[in-house]
């Protein structure tokens, strides 16, 4: 899979749909809010897309109906659609459903100069997120052999600390191998994620380290407990150039902006 530098990519994440498509989350329609990201992250790309990355939590409900209805609409783009996990995923479902061409289910892919390594983070009736030995030797393979190319890695949960305390007891829990796996190889230039709801862009040892908002409703940053965010859904655009430098931004679709703070549907009875 190649394309004209730069590699552009799209990534969505922590669409959280669900079979029935009139569902809400947050007070958000899901469905709706999805389309939405994709509609406008398609018809406003500055040049054409090599991939679309889609970095987990795709259903709410784990149900073959919700992958099957993903699988159909990003399907039809004409373009590979990367996939991983989230915590709220039936792992065993998402993995046969979105596992066919353009399709691909923890996958790796080149484009040029860089190398795109798609993690799985996911423990299963866990929030918190894992990297277990066989994920870590896998990724340790894909940098070696990608050791003259640039790499982008992608995993669900956070391998960094956020700054929320509640949030961040659900992130990665084996960050630190995660961390001693990049400085052991050095090619690695970004390393990207969702299951937070919010953005941010930080520099960590030299990589950039990139989390993205959901397509759905956000989580309001630094906060001790969990606060619904008046942010609207988001997406992120990446150009990944032949020195190694990371070009992005996260666009909002500002007319979904809310006009009162969503509820917590987590906490409700």
């Amino acid at each position: 899979m190649t394309g004209a530098f730069p590699v552009r990519l799209l990534q969505l994440t922590d669409p959280h749909l669900y079979a029935d498509e009139s569902r809400e989350l947050y007070g958000i329609n899901t469905a709706a809010s999805f389309r939405a990201a994709l509609s406008k992250g398609l018809a406003e790309a500055p040049g054409p897309l090599d991939a679309i990355l889609v970095t987990g939590d795709i259903a709410e409900d784990g149900q073959r109906a919700t992958y099957e209805r993903f699988h159909s609409i990003m399907s039809g783009l004409g373009r590979p659609v990367m996939c991983i996990p989230g915590n709220h995923e039936d792992l065993p479902t998402l993995s046969s459903v979105l596992n066919s061409p353009p399709l691909h289910f923890c996958g790796s892919a080149s484009f040029q100069h860089w190398r795109i390594v798609m993690l799985d983070s996911h423990v299963p009736g866990d929030d918190a997120g894992w990297l277990d030995e066989k994920e870590l030797a896998r990724l340790d393979r894909e940098l070696a052999a990608a050791r003259q190319q640039h790499v982008l890695v992608g995993l669900h949960h956070q391998p960094i600390p956020m700054g929320s305390p509640w949030l961040d007891t659900v992130g990665l829990q084996n960050g630190a191998a995660l961390e001693a796996l990049l400085e052991k190889h050095g090619n690695v230039r970004g390393v990207l994620w969702g299951h937070v709801h919010q953005a941010s862009d930080r520099l960590h040892n030299g990589r950039r380290m990139l989390s993205t908002p959901s397509t759905c409703a956000q989580f309001t940053p630094n906060t001790q407990t969990c606060v619904m965010d008046l942010r609207p859904p988001a997406f992120r655009w990446l150009e990944l150039l032949p020195d190694g430098e990371i070009h992005t931004e996260v666009v909002w679709l500002d007319e979904l902006r809310q006009t009162a703070r969503p509820p917590d549907s987590r906490r409700e009875p």
